[in-house]
């Protein structure tokens, strides 16, 4: 797959590139639901990542064999055949009813005040020159509009906005490598792993903590045990504030990225990614001068940003934890589609607010049961995704922004007691 990444401005390029994801979850680990529709088999997880399923049948025909007898072993036999059914008839009834088509004006306003807020930044500076209270607030309004651009990104990632492929991956690169510095082909690399298996140790990127935290209620237990004690975990939930959200993007992603990009040889995304410190540099050297400015271009999305969180790493770090980090985590259990996203997802109560900080990211359940569906929609769909887990007796949670904050430094101490435990007297 890494040799594919640097040709994905192709439509039969990013076919195969999800398809490797369909197969993560579906023929890999054989946790797949399906139905026969034209002799191809068509799967939950693969209706997820692809929002033409007609146009990739052609590259799955040659692989179908056939029907799997009832008699031969299938991890799909403990699964309840008739949540598997309801939701498949949610989702069909979600596509006849339009909800997976986006409404452009809504992405071109929301880009519209991405670039405003850069050019308000830069035009603050032409006017009032660089005092420190004025490159501050200039700061915040970077970091906010580097926020956005982060959530507008992921849009474009996930195919929700155009019905061409290819025009959601060429705006993504703008995105997230003109307006971030960052790389497409790594981002989606990493982030589709994450919705095919999510909170599952060894599948899941974002559980993935290199030894520095443990997580959930099994890996401190399996740490304590083993005697594991690489730092202090007991205290988690305090070193976390200081090497978690602060790092994880200036530091961790920043080094992640660059590496990725030289060794994967992804050239078009190291390119539309210098675009970006070219044009800091550009607008910012009349200003600070050539050291300052190159200084500016490389870190001032890190600079002190908000009241609260200080940078924008801690923004990302927070909106995306809140949903994932307090809920079940567990190795690998075949469970199906809805299930398994509802016990790693909870939502956060919405409001206008809300919704724009998180990006819509606050209807995370809705968010990972249909990922292609634009985020402007999941507000109308999660009635009706609750009342099917209602039914179904799927726990479906959903938390107000203090209380799933809250609940991030809480979950750490409580996985962090858990190792101590066990380290100590097991």
């Amino acid at each position: 797959m890494a040799y594919l990444l640097p040709y994905l401005l192709t439509p039969f390029a990013h076919t195969v590139y999800r398809l490797y994801f369909f197969f993560l979850y579906c023929v890999i680990d054989c946790t797949f639901v399906y139905s026969m529709c034209n002799s191809v088999l068509l799967f939950d997880a693969f209706a997820a990542f692809h929002p033409d399923p007609n146009f990739v049948r052609k590259f799955l025909k040659p692989l179908l064999i056939g029907a799997l007898a009832p008699t031969e072993p299938s991890q799909d036999h403990g699964k309840n055949k008739e949540l598997v059914q309801d939701f498949q008839t949610l989702r069909n009834h979600l596509e006849r009813e339009g909800f997976f088509r986006a409404r452009l004006l809504f992405y071109c306003l929301y880009l519209g005040h991405i670039l405003l807020l850069e050019a308000l930044a830069l035009g603050l500076f032409w006017v009032w020159g660089t005092s420190w209270s004025l490159t501050l607030l200039c700061s915040l309004m970077l970091a906010t509009s580097q926020a956005q651009a982060g959530w507008l990104q992921h849009d474009f990632g996930h195919l929700s906005v155009f019905k061409k492929s290819s025009w959601n991956h060429v705006l993504q690169k703008f995105v997230i490598g003109h307006l971030k510095g960052a790389s497409a082909n790594w981002w989606n690399h990493r982030h589709f792993q994450h919705h095919a298996k999510p909170n599952v140790f060894s599948k899941d990127p974002d559980v993935n903590s290199l030894h520095v935290f443990v997580l959930g209620d099994k890996q401190p237990v399996e740490y304590g045990i083993k005697k594991l004690k690489y730092l202090p975990y007991h205290h988690q939930h305090q070193y976390f504030f200081l090497i978690g959200p602060p790092l994880l993007i200036p530091v961790y992603f920043h080094i992640q990225i660059l590496r990725t990009m030289f060794l994967r040889q992804d050239w078009v995304d190291l390119a539309w990614a210098m675009t970006f410190y070219l044009r800091f540099f550009c607008c910012y050297y009349p200003f600070f001068g050539f050291f300052g400015s190159v200084m500016n271009s490389s870190f001032i999305v890190f600079k002190l940003s908000t009241v609260l969180e200080n940078n924008t790493s801690h923004w990302f770090v927070w909106v995306t934890q809140m949903n994932h980090l307090p809920m079940e985590m567990d190795h690998e259990r075949h469970q199906d589609w809805l299930t398994m996203q509802l016990i790693a997802t909870c939502n956060i109560e919405q409001s206008t607010f809300n919704d724009w900080f998180s990006g819509h990211l606050n209807f995370q359940i809705e968010h990972h049961l249909f990922p292609t569906m634009p985020r402007h929609n999941y507000h109308l769909v999660a009635p009706l995704v609750r009342t099917l887990c209602e039914k179904h007796g799927v726990s479906y949670q959903v938390k107000t922004l203090q209380k799933a904050i809250i609940d991030v430094v809480r979950s750490l101490k409580k996985s962090g007691d858990l190792w101590l435990d066990a380290y100590l007297h097991k």
